[in-house]
């Protein structure tokens, strides 16, 4: 076992390296899906679980890495399958104890980056901004905050690997060397991701958008579901989740930013009288705005602008107000319920597509 352990020692202490990585950055995401889909009365139960197996599965990373980083400083030193007291106790004076401390400083900067971290995002972020409402700066926070978490959770976790591995005596020098020679041979490559890098830096630093927007990027609308450096997640109404890279992203429209605004056509027959029309939008207009369900989702209650277009069946007449980030669908879903309702108890007509057809005279030139 030993022997076999000796061998592949060096893709065991890689392996098992990757895979804590990994685990370490799903971890969170894992739990936060889990638990959302769980039931109620299961979630403390289900997080206790994930938990359990996350730290598990760590250990037992941990331990090969370990194990092989063990039998990497022994194969180097000549021996392979026998291992004396003496022996382990020289290694752990020399190397194990620094070791130690390096995993320590490592779970001691990942604490702090969790528990910190947050908060100095959140009090930063919370600093009242020109034309921001305190839901959009929420929103930044919490998007700057997943961005800072995954970028300081590598970072955290490379400089343990290299500072475990140069304390093994293995030389760092040729593996960052591997990497550079990498990079030239997939640089040609990788320009793509460097340009979503790049545009992902000025989508953060622009606040064009934040998680919990409802955007149109790259020709694509829908409900901003994560924004990181290299993409942005979008879900549209369907349903369907589209990834975008941001190098794609040429025009980004944000629908929800600082406020959103009624714009709706309510088309009137050709025989209505206008200023009782208007009138009677004007009213369903402010009583919605008054309405304790509505009134905290609407800032300017909806209003005739104006006459917008003389139709081919009716009178188009325009209707602006400004409401709440992301509430203008559910406003304007709910003034068009009322203004048909209106209309209806007034007499007046909705007009649609018609054609009158005249046989002969018309009916003026028979009078």
């Amino acid at each position: 076992m030993w022997d076999w352990i000796s061998v592949n020692s060096w893709w065991l202490f890689l392996v098992s390296a990757f895979a804590l990585i990994i685990l370490l950055v799903i971890r969170e995401r894992i739990r936060a899906g889990v638990v959302k889909i769980a039931a109620k009365e299961r979630k403390n139960t289900v997080t206790k679980t994930i938990a359990i197996t996350f730290w598990t599965l760590e250990g037992v990373a941990l331990a090969v890495i370990a194990l092989a980083g063990t039998a990497i400083i022994l194969s180097e030193e000549g021996i392979y399958g026998v291992i004396t007291v003496t022996m382990v106790q020289e290694w752990f004076l020399g190397n194990g104890i620094r070791i130690i401390i390096i995993l320590l400083i490592g779970a001691g900067l990942w604490y702090a980056l969790n528990k910190f971290l947050p908060p100095l995002v959140q009090r930063i972020m919370s600093r009242p901004a020109r034309g921001e409402s305190r839901e959009g700066m929420k929103k930044r926070a919490d998007t700057l905050q997943r961005v800072f978490m995954g970028f300081g959770r590598v970072m955290i976790v490379l400089l343990i690997i290299f500072l475990v591995l140069s304390e093994l005596n293995v030389p760092i020098g040729p593996i960052l060397a591997g990497f550079g020679v990498a990079g030239i041979a997939v640089g040609f490559g990788a320009q793509y991701l460097i340009r979503d890098l790049i545009a992902g830096v000025f989508i953060l630093m622009e606040n064009q958008y934040r998680v919990g927007d409802v955007a149109r990027v790259a020709d694509i609308a829908g409900l901003v579901e994560e924004v990181n450096l290299r993409k942005t997640v979008l879900r549209d109404l369907d349903g369907i989740v589209h990834h975008v890279p941001n190098g794609e992203i040429k025009v980004a429209s944000n629908y929800t930013r600082h406020f959103s605004r009624v714009n709706l056509n309510v088309s009137v027959s050709y025989g209505t009288d206008l200023d009782h029309a208007i009138g009677v939008i004007n009213r369903v207009g402010k009583e919605l705005a008054a309405d304790p369900n509505w009134s905290a989702r609407i800032r300017t209650a909806p209003q005739v602008l104006r006459v917008d277009k003389l139709g081919d069946s009716g009178i188009d007449i325009k209707i602006l107000g400004e409401v709440k980030p992301i509430e203008q669908w559910n406003v304007m879903g709910e003034l068009r319920y009322r203004v048909k309702k209106a209309f209806d108890a007034e007499g007046i007509e909705i007009p649609w597509p018609h054609t009158k057809v005249y046989f002969g005279n018309s009916p003026d030139d028979a009078k």
